[in-house]
């Protein structure tokens, strides 16, 4: 199964690589990644495997919204199930 990260948030350095960490310490597989900067605002929205996750996937998706919290960032996580259907309407 996969789910969804999308981050908003003023554009720096590190940001890409820090999801990408938190990631790996969960044991997660980046799929496919997009980002751009629009007018400094850095925007993501990254694929990953959550077959092989370490811990619950609720804990993981509570962990980046504390860590987009921290870094002044958007950070959220959905099942990939949700968002098709977010989508579908």
């Amino acid at each position: 199964m996969n789910a969804i990260i999308s981050v908003i948030g003023q554009d720096r350095v590190g940001i890409l690589a820090m999801v990408a960490n938190e990631c790996s310490n969960f044991n997660l597989n980046i799929e496919d990644v997009s980002q751009t900067i629009v007018n400094g605002m850095f925007t993501m929205t990254m694929s990953i495997s959550i077959d092989s996750i370490k811990g619950s996937f609720t804990d993981f998706v509570d962990y980046m919204e504390q860590k987009g919290k921290e870094q002044n960032l958007e950070i959220r996580v959905m099942h990939q199930d949700i968002f098709n259907s977010m989508h579908r309407i």
